[in-house]
């Protein structure tokens, strides 16, 4: 069917959207890799916590059945996903890798892994933030014989208990696996600028609640107050008081990163060698669309060339999900049904264009 939409993923983003074009009467199919609807959320460590309360971390349509002031588990968020995909009688095959998409005159060639073929007159990519791990390469790392794994990887504490372990990151997930780390192993947090720590509650209310009161995280990011709140809110650490106060008794300890790797560990600054077992980079993600690349979609780096989620090189190509998309909560729970939105009346006036003035007519 060239006439249909296909969304690739059945995580948060591709949720949305499949929502939003249910609601609009677009032909739609969702394809997810995985057996089960959810995307990333499955993998990730068990006592992942949102950052959000509950009542800010729901998809368009149905609220998240916690308390609201409540803060969900990953548990909880993959169990809201799956009754979210259930309740709208949402189209979704599972099992469904794409391999690759080719440009055809009436649209899309999707190919799967296992050599199934779809059709396809839009494409929504929406296999988020989170599908591949970015992991930095230090000097001399090859040469380290202990253990070196991604966030992506980690689960529990259990299998670290005892050993000398090395945090590299300061984002709100290396500070969360730092200090679990640190009941049952010797940890360090490394970290190339010192920790941002915003308070989670200012006037007893969520700073969420604050954002949302305000509309600071439904501006557009490129709009002067937009931009100003990307300055200001990049790399903060929402923090109850618990991680600045364990941090500043070093439980753990957090110092500046390290210059390099050796055989058995790691040197510090000043060539100061320590013997470590274990260095664990929750240095964040990449986005996984190695599918795109015959469409010349992507940029040098694998990333997608874009504008507010509507591909700048490729007509009919969409995204949803993406990490500042339009605004800063564009990879969230709470920010991505927006943005999903403005994705679908994006393919609505399409539609309706002479597909030589599409790609400008969007903007006007």
């Amino acid at each position: 069917m060239h006439n249909q939409t296909i969304v690739i993923g059945a995580g948060q983003a591709g949720l949305a959207a499949g929502y939003w074009l249910q609601r609009a009467k677009v032909p739609f199919q969702i394809l997810e890799a995985q057996p089960r609807v959810g995307g990333s959320w499955p993998a990730y460590y068990a006592s992942l916590k949102l950052f959000s309360p509950a009542r800010f971390s729901s998809l368009p349509g149905l609220d998240f059945s916690a308390p609201a002031d409540s803060y969900p588990d990953r548990d909880a968020v993959v169990a809201y996903l799956r009754h979210y995909a259930e309740h709208f009688k949402l189209p979704i095959q599972t099992n469904t890798s794409i391999r690759t998409i080719e440009r055809q005159q009436a649209g899309f060639r999707l190919l799967t892994n296992d050599g199934r073929v779809f059709q396809a007159g839009q494409i929504i990519a929406a296999t988020g933030v989170f599908s591949r791990p970015l992991m930095p390469q230090l000097p001399d790392q090859g040469l380290f014989q202990g253990q070196i794994l991604h966030s992506a990887s980690y689960r529990t504490p259990h299998d670290f208990a005892g050993k000398r372990v090395i945090v590299v990151g300061a984002g709100n997930s290396a500070i969360q696996i730092a200090l679990e780390l640190a009941e049952v192993a010797n940890v360090t947090l490394a970290t190339r600028q010192p920790i941002r720590f915003q308070a989670q509650t200012i006037a007893g209310r969520d700073l969420h609640w604050w954002w949302w009161l305000t509309g600071f995280d439904r501006l557009a990011l490129d709009s002067r107050l937009g931009r100003w709140i990307q300055q200001r809110t990049q790399g903060i650490v929402l923090d109850t008081g618990l991680h600045s106060r364990k941090i500043n008794q070093n439980q753990p300890q957090r110092r500046a990163m390290f210059e390099r790797f050796t055989e058995t560990g790691i040197v510090w600054a000043a060539e100061q060698p320590e013997p470590v077992d274990v260095v664990l980079f929750a240095t964040g993600y990449r986005p996984a669309l190695g599918y795109l690349q015959n469409l010349d979609a992507l940029d040098e780096a694998g990333l997608p060339l874009h504008k507010a989620g509507v591909s700048t090189m490729v007509d009919n190509l969409y995204y949803v999900g993406l990490e500042q998309q339009y605004n800063f909560a564009s990879a969230t729970l709470r920010g991505v049904g927006a943005d999903a939105a403005r994705v679908v009346r994006q393919i609505q006036a399409h539609a309706h264009q002479p597909t030589r003035c599409c790609r400008w007519a969007v903007w006007q």
